[in-house]
């Protein structure tokens, strides 16, 4: 019996166009579903390259969207991951989504030999997709190729802090589909709640821990499947013989790009004991080296909002008055929500920059006195999104993927593990679940029917009542064995 909601019961408030707007385009969406549930193969690589032929088009808007939105984001940034990045993962569907979308076949229990078994893939139907405002297109974009590949019709949701990145993104799409296969929402944090609360067939959300919760509470209301993908504290782990320099390098990079506003940027660096200062120097030189200046600095991404910068400020006091000690990267102090890095040495887990994910430009780094140690302090916390292994033997390495969990990793450098779109995309307990990307995503966004097939001659019937006939019999002792003798116990 079909449990989904009437049109009626639908989510709207009378009087709120958009939420009403939210309503009409769900009810489109799976009636168009209805009439057509399984688009072949052809349809759906149409639907991928008319996506990449409008990000080919709109990539010059695409930045001067993003840009206006933050106030300052580096051009190029913004074209390797908002417009680069769903580009390769489009095409890297289409060049797989042929052999993915195929029935898998299974075997039958030895019971049923001669029989068949397979995996057919089947859409969903309506997939919910809600974005985040530090990569608006990429974070929205990569969930609907996995959505477009997988069969299914998309309804997308940008955060507020983005909203020439929802204009912007709803006409361009508009240029591509019609609103019963893909269509974008704005609005604010009450239309966030109104579109979460929609029966999807599938929700995807990018966000943080506690506003995943609540997503994950309004859709257990429909039993709506989710993909999380929250973040979360991602450590660096500097090996005892890394390259000191290298390693600081690497991290700069990583904690500087998009000022630090990514979910699987390194928070926080793990160093060998007695070489915590070193590091800090290393990091704050290659900062420098990276970006001469930070104020007006059109390469050097402002932090989204001045509430998001005083908390990170708040963060810097809090642990500047437990006792570390600041070391301010570049040759200006930065002005406004263009924050240079700091490195914060001497950190005590009490600190609150320990408590949180930082989401800025702020490296605590500590200090361990062997691995056993820093696997040690990464188990302590919350499970990370990402984990990164700088200058680490080979034999660290594989005791690292064993005795760690993180949702990806990334060996000597870090977050690329993210653009290899043939790897899956996801986290782990505090830091998400499910995944996205590549054949997982396709695999995540369908349902996997198993489909057994009897043949004509097979004679199930032998294992119709009346029960205890010799086949049954003879099935029972070959499958189940004898039960063992019974032991007496000791007296």
């Amino acid at each position: 019996m079909s449990t989904s909601p009437k049109p009626h019961e639908l989510p709207v408030q009378s009087g709120d166009d958009e939420f009403a707007r939210m309503r009409r385009l769900f009810l489109r969406q799976r009636q168009a579903f209805e009439a057509a549930p399984y688009p072949e193969l052809a349809l759906r690589k149409a639907k991928l390259r008319k996506l990449i032929d409008a990000l080919r088009r709109y990539q010059d808007d695409i930045v001067v969207a993003v840009n206006a939105d933050f106030g300052v984001r580096a051009g190029a940034e913004t074209k390797l991951v908002e417009v680069m990045g769903p580009i390769l993962e489009a095409r890297h569907a289409l060049s797989h989504m042929g052999r993915w979308m195929k029935p898998r076949r299974r075997s039958t229990e030895l019971l049923f030999l001669t029989n068949r078994a397979w995996v057919a893939y089947q859409p969903k139907g309506v997939v919910g997709i809600i974005g985040t405002w530090n990569f608006p297109l990429y974070l929205t974009l990569g969930p609907l190729v996995a959505a477009l590949a997988a069969g299914n019709r998309a309804m997308i949701k940008i955060s507020e802090f983005s909203p020439r990145c929802t204009a912007l993104l709803t006409s361009m799409l508009a240029e591509c589909f019609d609103e019963d296969e893909v269509a974008v929402c704005g609005g604010d944090i009450g239309a966030a709640q109104a579109f979460n609360a929609l029966p999807f067939n599938h929700l995807v959300f990018t966000g943080s821990p506690r506003v995943g919760r609540q997503v994950m509470r309004a859709a257990a209301e429909h039993l709506t499947p989710v993909t999380l993908e929250l973040g979360g504290k991602s450590p660096a782990i500097v090996g005892p013989d890394a390259d000191l320099r290298e390693s600081a390098l690497r991290i700069a990079h990583g904690k500087a790009f998009n000022a630090g506003q990514i979910c699987v940027a390194p928070d926080y660096a793990l160093v060998p004991r007695g070489k915590a200062e070193a590091f800090a120097a290393a990091v704050a030189d290659a900062f420098t080296r990276l970006y001469p200046t930070v104020s007006g600095n059109a390469e050097y991404t402002s932090i989204i909002t001045e509430r998001h910068a005083v908390r990170l400020r708040e963060l810097l006091a809090d642990a500047q008055a437990k006792g570390a000690t600041l070391l301010r990267c570049g040759a200006d102090a930065g002005s406004g929500r263009q924050m240079p890095l700091t490195v914060v040495t001497r950190v005590e887990e009490r600190m609150q920059l320990m408590q949180e994910e930082l989401f800025g430009p702020i490296l605590p780094v500590l200090e361990y006195d062997s691995l056993d140690d820093a696997m040690a302090l990464v188990r302590r916390g919350e499970r990370p999104l990402s984990l990164y292994g700088l200058g680490l033997s080979a034999a660290d390495q594989a005791r690292v993927l064993k005795e760690t969990h993180a949702g990806g990793v990334t060996f000597n450098d870090w977050g690329w593990h993210v653009f290899q779109h043939d790897l899956p995309f996801g986290g782990i307990g505090n830091s998400g679940m499910g995944t996205y990307h590549g054949e997982e995503g396709f695999r995540e966004l369908s349902h996997a029917k198993g489909v057994f097939k009897r043949h004509r001659w097979f004679p199930v019937g032998l294992f119709y009542p009346p029960y205890g006939n010799l086949v049954q019999r003879l099935a029972m002792k070959f499958f189940i064995g004898s039960a063992p003798t019974p032991t007496r116990p000791p007296r």
